[in-house]
């Protein structure tokens, strides 16, 4: 069923945007006035390619967020509800949100998101009644208890955390049932009535105005702040808010979320990277705090799918000219693209995506020849463990690699460690539980990154990335004791402060430091060369 289109505009910006069912952009709307996810969803959708139908609160809300209220947005959130069929706050068919951010360049992981508005007490049986899963509907509304709970109402997620680790007892929290998830959700909404003061909302819009608010207030959090200082990025931009049908890759069977990118971020082999999680949401993959295997086990189960989103891939290198960064969610069975953007890359997947794509006719010789401005011999290097000299390196355990390249440094457990160590002109491993947005500022200070949980396409795997560290995520043999200050790697303690060895090329860890070289990649020299129309046996500059 088709909908009006809703956009309003004001003094040159677009302010609102409805996005699906074929809907042009107004005039004023661009990356800038609707942030670029926004901008990049509308775009998919003008593709074809499967996206929830939305509508959006522009970036020029941001600086005056307390203005932002039902008035504004009930007109847009009606076309979204004559457009889906289904209704906020409706006992029977209820329409259930995502509340995501979108800055007008990329902040990965920085500001917050919110999952499964319109979820309470009274709507989630008719969320069974639609969907005939209760577990799909329990462990909706515990996941939405916990992200209201941690970004609007400020409590502490450990608590959460806490309850979720006394009933699961050591369980997988995909495998509880939806019994199991409505005692979790009860408790749950005991603790938010102790830590907030007061009980969870359970009207519908209350949730949606709360949520947008929280998303825009983001925009000046601590992470966001540091972010936009270690980048140069102007203040003023602001966010927007996207409001989104929500899709629910925790439905069970064939359904489940992930991250990906059509091209290796760390070596730009030309092969979608993907991590996906059967029966979970976006946030289990990107937050750090779960670990995520890669695409094998998605092309095995449902390949009609994996089909699908590999034409997806092509579609988007070839639409938007350059590797994308993606996340999907598959609902029984049904992909749904949730985002795409240019892709943080190692400096030499930057040299080697940009030539390939370069070869292949997707984008001009002086497009690839500015993407590859400044990639010489020196910034192209890639660290290695030397070979023989007598190194007798010990190898702890294996991780994920979501970066490459080879750090040998001081172990560092938390901020005021890693920046007393740096200070001293030491090199530094920040190590951590989780692969988690909020360490930015340790993060900036280490030289690379070991985490126990988290997966390689998690923000700040990407962040990690973007910045130059090596990073390992996802160390299932790590543990960390941050009473004693110390590790266990496999059989090992390792205490804070000595030094081990990240190898990103191999997923390796290694006791000790080790000694390393420099590998010059001539191959990709040459073809940089050729580009560049440098004589091939000289070197670019």
């Amino acid at each position: 069923m088709n909908a009006p289109q809703t956009a309003v505009e004001r003094d040159g910006l677009c302010l609102i945007q409805s996005i699906g069912d074929g809907r042009p952009l107004a005039a004023a709307a661009s990356p800038a006035s609707l942030g670029f996810k926004a901008w990049n969803l509308a775009r998919m959708a003008a593709l074809g390619l499967p996206v929830p139908p939305a509508f959006v609160l522009g970036t020029g809300w941001c600086g005056r967020a307390q203005e932002v209220g039902p008035p504004l947005w009930e007109t847009a959130l009606g076309e979204l509800q004559v457009l889906t069929g289904l209704t906020l706050g409706d006992s029977r068919h209820p329409l259930l949100l995502s509340v995501r951010s979108g800055a007008p360049v990329s902040m990965p992981g920085m500001l917050e998101t919110l999952l499964n508005i319109g979820l309470s007490d009274a709507t989630l049986p008719g969320l069974v009644r639609l969907t005939g899963n209760p577990r799909l509907a329990w462990d909706a509304y515990r996941r939405l208890i916990a992200g209201y709970g941690e970004v609007v109402a400020g409590i502490d997620a450990r608590h959460f955390e806490a309850d979720l680790d006394a009933l699961r007892g050591g369980q997988d929290e995909r495998e509880l049932d939806f019994a199991a998830l409505r005692e979790l959700a009860g408790r749950y909404l005991a603790t938010y009535r102790r830590e907030a003061g007061e009980a969870f909302p359970q009207d519908a819009r209350a949730q949606l105005g709360a949520a947008i608010g929280a998303v825009f207030a983001s925009w000046n959090s601590a992470r966001a702040r540091a972010y936009r200082a270690l980048h140069g990025l102007d203040e003023a931009m602001g966010t927007a808010v996207t409001v989104q049908r929500m899709v629910f890759g925790n439905a069970g069977g064939l359904s489940g979320a992930g991250v990906g990118f059509t091209r290796n971020p760390s070596s730009g082999e030309p092969a979608p990277w993907v991590d996906f999680l059967f029966n979970a949401q976006g946030e289990d993959v990107v937050s750090g705090r779960r670990s995520a295997p890669g695409h094998d086990e998605l092309a095995a189960v449902a390949p009609a799918v994996w089909d699908e989103l590999l034409r997806a891939c092509a579609t988007l290198e070839r639409d938007f000219g350059d590797m994308q960064d993606f996340e999907f969610t598959v609902q029984d069975g049904r992909l749904y693209l949730l985002q795409t953007r240019s892709g943080k890359r190692t400096p030499q997947a930057a040299a080697r995506i940009a030539l390939d794509l370069c070869d292949a006719g997707l984008i001009a010789p002086e497009v690839a020849r500015e993407r590859t401005a400044g990639l010489d011999e020196r910034a192209l290097a890639l660290r290695v463990i030397a070979a023989g000299e007598g190194q007798t390196l010990q190898p702890l355990a294996r991780a994920a690699s979501a970066a490459s390249g080879v750090v040998s440094g001081e172990i560092a457990l938390d901020e005021a460690v890693a920046r007393r160590r740096k200070a001293a002109g030491a090199s530094v491993v920040l190590v951590r539980r989780d692969a988690e947005t909020r360490d930015i500022a340790a993060l900036d200070l280490a030289d690379g990154l070991l985490t126990q949980r988290g997966a390689r396409t998690s923000h700040a795997a990407v962040v990690a990335r973007q910045m130059g560290k090596v990073c390992l995520v996802g160390c299932d043999a790590l543990s960390i004791d941050e009473a004693g200050r110390s590790l266990r790697i496999g059989e090992r303690i390792v205490k804070e402060g000595e030094p081990i060895t990240l190898d990103g090329n191999e997923g390796v860890i290694y006791a000790g430091m080790a000694k390393l070289e420099e590998r010059v990649p001539e191959g990709l020299l040459e073809r940089l060369a050729r580009l560049r129309d440098v004589p091939g046996n000289a070197r670019p500059d």
